[in-house]
């Protein structure tokens, strides 16, 4: 682990973007981006399309390490660069931004309320491959419909198996077990989720660290044992569908946690608008979730 970058990530002041939108999620970005399918045909044209929004985005005035702390990648954005500096270290060396890689594979299909992570084959390489290219930590997602006693502690389980794989390769895992905002159990879910995620984190060793990545919770400080937890490095909140303006009123609920927005945190922002524009936009955007992240 890098100490200088789990400083800024335990101490700094910002949130944690999250620019990982993966295949199955890719056009419905470049769609809110102004890019429509129409306009490429092919997936290689998909990805530089995503490549250069992110690149535009990362390489803004607006985006720092003066407000943001982290940034999360897709793998694909790993292996390319950015004004011809890899994209993870560019984060780092250019902008103050510790890197983080999502390494998950997508989700199974809905059991017991939840819905599990596809296995990750060839974890390890990827890993190995991440904290030589200069990856400070990793995301992986799955998520919970209802309050499933036994689908709740099965992705716990399964969460933190595999983060105690990440932490033995160096790095540190952000482990986001969603629950979806829609969820008419989302409260339950909340309870049954808090419950397992303590017992994970109390059998943990002295040595290892790790991250959490959760639902913006129904009660305000509902986390606040998470992000006191001697093992936990920082709590940080998904908007999960929420807008920028409700998710922001959400987070300042919960002090100590901080965002790691996605759709929110390009919202508004438009393929067809100047630098000037562009840079305006983001600007506000990163101005609003700071301050709810700091609140």
């Amino acid at each position: 682990m890098n100490s200088d970058q789990a400083a800024k990530i335990r101490e700094g002041k910002g949130f944690v973007a999250a620019l990982d939108q993966s295949g199955g999620s890719t056009p419905k970005a470049l769609k809110l981006y102004g890019i429509d399918e129409d306009q490429y045909s092919s997936e290689e044209e998909m990805f530089d399309l995503i490549h250069a929004m992110r690149s535009r985005i990362i390489t803004s005035p607006a985006f720092s390490g003066e407000r943001i702390v982290g940034a999360i990648l897709f793998e694909m954005t790993m292996d390319r660069q950015i004004e011809g500096i890899p994209t993870a270290q560019y984060l780092w060396e250019r902008k103050n931004v510790v890197p983080f890689l999502k390494v998950d594979k997508g989700l199974a299909e809905e059991a017991d309320g939840v819905q599990l992570m596809k296995p990750i084959p060839e974890l390890d390489v990827l890993l190995q491959r991440a904290a030589g290219g200069g990856i400070f930590g990793t995301k992986m997602r799955s998520v919970i419909k209802l309050a499933n006693p036994a689908g709740v502690k099965a992705l716990a389980d399964q969460q933190f198996e595999i983060g105690k794989q990440i932490i033995g390769q160096g790095l540190v895992p952000i482990i986001e077990p969603e629950i979806d905002i829609n969820s008419p159990e989302k409260a339950e879910a909340e309870n049954l989720l808090k419950t397992e995620i303590l017992a994970q984190l109390n059998n943990l060793s002295e040595s290892d660290s790790l991250m959490l990545k959760l639902t913006l919770p129904n009660s305000a400080g509902f986390y606040k044992e998470l992000v006191d937890h001697p093992r936990v490095l920082k709590v940080v909140a998904l908007s999960g569908g929420y807008t920028r303006d409700e998710a922001n009123a959400k987070l300042a609920q919960n002090p100590g946690v901080i965002a790691s927005f996605s759709r929110a945190l390009t919202e508004g922002l438009s393929a067809r608008q100047s630098d000037e524009e562009f840079n305006s936009v983001l600007d506000s955007s990163i101005e609003s979730i700071y301050r709810a992240s700091i609140a």
